[in-house]
């Protein structure tokens, strides 16, 4: 078969930094594993007790939750003022096949599909992998790293397709309130269809995230257990869709995937209802975020936007290196801490940027900044 025909993807260079903070760990090295956007806590309590009475008594099969697609419906109404059938949403294994399923939903062989660079390394890979065009348009941190309406109304031809990203990955920014209904009104007058990643919501530091729903109500939403709930070893997930597209979508669900594992959906219930649990971790990652800020200059990183949500930091380190894979790398062998290089998440100028995460515990932030002040300011010192 020639290479040609098959879609051609960019490995997410993040795995190899894993892989390898893995084997060094195996050999009894200390590794404190920021390289990953997920959280170090496990799922809530009584979604755990629930998954061993679950196991003890249920044998499970093929099986989609009707009460976990009604208790996802009164969460956009009791959160967002949103009103959606359960009917419109279809449960998946985690926001990954959620986004091939709402790609596919959307466009066709050769669709344009913006999207904020830098941005979420699977948005260009999938669009690839479906033979569709990524449209990469480049937001800096005076942008907040996010796309805008007006970006989105420039772009000549229109896209086919826009995905919103709020909080993003791998910078945690959030889209105001205002612009978010404008890019919908752009969306709109230009027939441009949204796909909002809202896997990040229930993370913000000081904001809130509006579901695009509120302002797009045909929008189709990716979203997961995996962040908020901490649950990403889990795989379930949903999306959202209008009601012209359900059909398809649940035909691209059991085709493709065919449901998410009982024992998960079963989980999940539960967790819904663990909110002061989970509004604890999320304190967590508010605290560990403002050590991370406050350890920038003595790392000589001063060239961020502040993350609003999530639990990400996206910093220029281009003054120490143009090859940020390689930046990483030795950062992990030098000092056990893994991080993301920042080409994941922009091809273009992502050499010079890196991702820490911080969604580990607040005495691992504490460690990890101790061994990277020295090492940082020996890397500019070198440099100097």
């Amino acid at each position: 078969m020639s290479q040609t025909r098959i879609a051609q993807l960019e490995q997410f260079h993040a795995m190899s930094v894993s892989a390898l903070a893995h084997r060094l760990g195996a050999e009894g090295r200390s590794i404190i594993h920021m390289e990953y956007g997920q959280p170090s806590t496990g799922a809530p309590a009584a979604a755990i007790a629930c998954a061993h009475d679950v196991l003890d008594t249920d044998a499970m099969g093929y099986w989609e939750s009707q009460p976990l697609k009604a208790r996802i419906a009164r969460h956009y109404r009791e959160r967002d003022g949103v009103d959606i059938d359960p009917s419109r949403i279809v449960l998946t294994c985690g926001a990954s096949p959620a986004l091939v399923m709402a790609l596919s939903l959307t466009g066709w062989p050769g669709a344009r599909v913006a999207f904020a660079r830098p941005g979420y390394v699977a948005y260009r890979n999938n669009a690839r992998a479906l033979f569709m065009e990524p449209v990469e348009v480049p937001c800096g941190a005076d942008a907040g790293y996010q796309i805008d309406a007006a970006a989105i109304a420039a772009l000549d031809p229109a896209p086919d397709i826009v995905i919103l990203a709020s909080p993003a990955n791998p910078t945690g920014t959030v889209i105001a309130d205002d612009e978010l209904a404008r890019i919908a009104e752009v969306c709109h007058t230009r027939g441009i269809a949204i796909i909002a990643d809202e896997i990040y919501h229930g993370i913000t530091f000081g904001t809130t995230a509006r579901s695009v729903l509120s302002v797009a109500p045909d929008a189709l939403i990716v979203n997961s257990f995996s962040k908020y709930f901490s649950m990403p070893g889990w795989r379930l997930g949903w999306l959202v869709v209008p009601e012209t597209m359900v059909g398809q979508a649940r035909a691209r669900m059991g085709n493709l995937f065919l449901t998410p594992p009982v024992l998960s959906q079963k989980a999940g219930l539960v967790a819904f209802d663990c909110t002061a649990d989970l509004d604890r971790h999320v304190a967590t990652y508010a605290h560990n975020r403002d050590l991370m800020l406050a350890a920038l200059p003595a790392l000589g990183l001063n060239h961020i936007a502040p993350p609003d949500g999530a639990f990400y930091i996206y910093a220029d380190v281009g003054h120490l290196t143009r090859d940020s894979v390689g930046f990483a790398m030795r950062l992990l062998q030098d000092t056990g801490v893994a991080i993301a290089p920042g080409v994941d998440f922009d091809p273009v100028e992502g050499n010079r940027f890196v991702r820490f995460s911080f969604a580990v515990s607040t005495p691992l932030v504490v460690e990890a900044i101790a061994r990277m002040v020295p090492w940082f300011a020996a890397q500019a010192a070198r440099g100097a």
